[in-house]
């Protein structure tokens, strides 16, 4: 697929050569302490990047994990994920994810991602809802969704098991309206 250009970053398929950037943000505990999974060793990192490889090469791609980079630096920092759901009796859904580096972060690159994969999830796949699941304690991630329009939905509880715990979640979600309002020359007016 072709890269994806927001204000501050780009976002492309992974690559194999991306295993020590990769393996930099999701064996960094002070990111994974935020997600859904416990660190990666290279070994975990090998294996998880391998299956991202294969998935983005499939004709039926079941997702969109892609490689977060700057602008200005074709060098990772961090990821960004939509998943498509399973169109039931009506339009299809997705959910959102994203992390960076933690060298990276307070620099906008995490909302600069998120707004492009809501551009990629609402235009190219044409879905009519987005959501986000995201720890409670993770201000700076729910600072994100709501800056793009994410209204709160509601406390899961024990959602994710991770660091050796269950973690609830809080959930967030955006709809296709909502977006196009968002994205609208009269809502970006001051």
């Amino acid at each position: 697929m072709e890269p994806l250009s927001g204000e501050l970053t780009v976002l492309r398929d992974f690559r194999a050569s991306d295993l020590d950037d990769y393996l930099s943000v999701f064996g960094d505990d002070r990111v994974s302490n935020w997600m859904a999974f416990d660190s990666y060793d290279r070994t975990k990192a090998t294996e998880v990047l391998n299956g991202i490889l294969e998935r983005s090469a499939r004709d039926d791609r079941p997702d969109y994990m892609l490689a977060v980079t700057r602008r200005d630096d074709d060098h990772m920092i961090g990821f960004a994920r939509i998943a498509p759901g399973i169109p039931a009796s009506g339009p299809w859904s997705a959910k959102l994810g994203y992390g960076v580096h933690a060298d990276h972060w307070g620099r906008g690159y995490a909302t600069d991602a998120a707004k492009v994969m809501l551009r990629f999830a609402f235009g190219t796949l044409r879905v009519h809802r987005v959501t986000a699941a995201i720890g409670p304690e993770n201000a700076a991630s729910i600072a994100v969704v709501k800056r793009i329009g994410f209204s709160y939905e509601g406390h899961l509880r024990d959602h994710v098991f991770t660091n050796g715990g269950w973690r609830d979640s809080l959930l967030y979600s955006i709809l296709e309206d909502e977006y196009a309002d968002r994205s609208s020359p009269r809502h970006l007016e001051p």
